[in-house]
């Protein structure tokens, strides 16, 4: 599964795999691909450092890279505690009765929620990078679209490329004119934040509106038939971050997650603004249907939803509260039926990789008889 941008970063397979767990993105390099360890779950400075310390013992010398979460403009002199302010009191109570409603208890006295969103905050992301940027990383993704501009010109002089998420082709070209080296492409069908494009319209569509620069397809990828799909939309690469919550690598902390995920069907996610205040696709839940519900007070904007639900979201992950327990995850869930290990994910995706591309050669040499 090589491309042009596979040979320039080093790597035998153009299977770019973003995860919030260090082994599982360490696995993935050493399989061949490129593991994109996700920032934003990283409150303080010595705890990335950990995990990049951890993955440099760990991934035999690969190419790996690092994503966060960060506008492109700077807001100045906000702190976590002026955002907590605009909280309205009446989604706090709306809070605390849905999770009365289902008997979720307590964190223990003085237990602090293990689930913050303050990485949508941009000195949050900032602290991140200057840890990154102490290590060999090859590559700085953005979810939320170009970094700002001081940022993309720091990865540059370190020989760092910058990728950035897009969800239409108008964004893309933002992405282009800004200096961003990589277009993610990720279409509706994605976990996490998403447009409202499907891959199969979205990709060729980005291709070529940012053509020459490399395009990733990401959002309902998850075999190497889809992968062969996305190559011959003009895609230099795949950009895959479900697939992997399932491998035995992975550290989800909750078996009864695991068992939901295993059990999903394709049509078992919503794109909903519960998480964080941004449409994101994830597991459908009692707690996704009661943000949904017009009855309700509706979700806060980012980054005032995240720091909402957080400690609601550590409380149900703790105590593995089924009805409401979800996570980000795309419609390719429902092709994640076991628990597999990362290395048998990429014999998978290459076995059947070589199985499309064999069938396209069949029909094309039929095509020319």
């Amino acid at each position: 599964m090589q491309t042009e941008l596979s040979q320039k970063l080093g790597i035998e397979h153009a299977v770019f795999g973003f995860t919030p767990f260090p082994a599982v993105a360490a696995a993935i390099s050493r399989a061949g691909g490129f593991g994109v360890l996700g920032a934003v779950r990283y409150t303080a400075p010595d705890e990335l450092k950990r995990d990049l310390d951890w993955i440099e013992a760990h991934i035999d010398g690969r190419p790996y890279g690092l994503d966060v979460v960060m506008p492109a403009k700077k807001v100045e002199g906000v702190t976590e505690a002026d955002v907590e302010a605009m909280i309205p009191e009446g989604h706090r109570r709306f809070v605390r009765d849905t999770l009365a409603r289902h008997g979720v208890p307590e964190l223990a006295e003085g237990e602090a929620s293990g689930w913050r969103i303050t990485g949508w905050m941009e000195q949050v992301a900032r602290t991140q990078l200057d840890v990154a940027f102490e290590y060999p990383i090859r590559l700085l993704a953005n979810a939320l679209g170009s970094p700002p501009a001081d940022v993309i010109a720091r990865a540059h002089d370190q020989d760092v490329l910058v990728a950035a998420l897009a969800g239409s082709a108008r964004h893309a070209r933002k992405h282009q004119e800004a200096g961003i080296d990589i277009v993610v492409a990720q279409g509706y069908e994605a976990g996490g934040h998403t447009g409202e494009i499907a891959s199969m319209v979205l990709t060729p569509e980005v291709v070529d509106a940012v053509a020459p620069l490399p395009v990733l397809a990401a959002g309902g990828i998850g075999s190497g038939q889809q992968v062969a799909a996305a190559f011959t939309l003009g895609a230099q690469g795949v950009w895959l971050g479900s697939i992997w919550l399932t491998t035995t690598e992975a550290d989800l902390h909750s078996p009864a997650l695991t068992r939901k995920l295993l059990a999903a069907g394709s049509g078992d996610t919503v794109r909903s603004r519960a998480l964080t205040g941004k449409p994101a696709r994830q597991l459908r839940t009692e707690w996704t249907d009661a943000w949904d519900d017009p009855a309700g007070p509706g979700p806060l904007p980012m980054p005032l939803q995240g720091l909402l639900v957080a400690e609601a979201v550590s409380r149900i992950q703790k105590y593995e509260v089924d009805p409401l327990l979800g996570t980000p995850v795309g419609q390719i869930v429902g092709r994640m039926t076991s628990e597999r290990s990362v290395q048998a994910v990429f014999d998978d995706l290459t076995r059947g990789f070589e199985q499309a591309v064999d069938r396209v050669n069949r029909i094309a040499g039929r095509s020319g008889q």
